[in-house]
């Protein structure tokens, strides 16, 4: 998959992951507190996941995470993430020309750690294709990515 990104987004690899940061950001990593990006996650980067005391691959039946411990929320690192059980919305997006992608939005929402009080909340979207294995993943409702995502080229 080929993205025409807008001026101003930085691509940032690390092996089957990307971070494609979109404003401000000091660490890109995926899931890297007070960073504005989005993330493109290959097959390594979403099977195997540790969960308790084993493993799961990433289906879209429940919401992505990295990892099974505490993430901090996107826009606070002193907050936590409290996921979402059940999907706001799905669906079948265009992924450019031939592909379409399973389309998730996940309400969240940023609490305290020290008693589980809201402090903010915001929608988790993911695009998954499975044939093509590729997950993208955005919290921070990145202006313009579904359309350049719609625009994507395949080789």
């Amino acid at each position: 998959m080929n993205l025409k990104l807008p001026a101003g987004w930085k691509v940032h690899r690390n092996g089957d992951e990307v971070v494609v940061t979109t404003g401000k950001c000091k660490k890109p990593e995926p899931f890297a507190p007070n960073c504005q990006a989005f993330w493109v996650f290959g097959p390594t980067a979403y099977t195997n996941l540790p969960v308790g005391g084993g493993s799961i691959t990433y289906t879209g039946k429940y919401q992505f995470h990295p990892f099974s411990g505490v993430i901090p929320c996107p826009f606070n690192a002193k907050n936590s993430w409290y996921p979402a059980e059940k999907a706001a919305s799905t669906g079948l997006r265009q992924v450019g020309r031939g592909h379409k992608a399973k389309y998730t939005a996940w309400p969240n929402q940023c609490v305290t750690n020290n008693g589980g009080r809201r402090t903010a909340s915001f929608t988790q979207q993911e695009w998954f294709l499975p044939k093509s294995q590729i997950l993208v993943v955005d919290v921070w409702n990145t202006p313009g990515l579904s359309k350049v995502l719609k625009r994507a080229t395949w080789s």
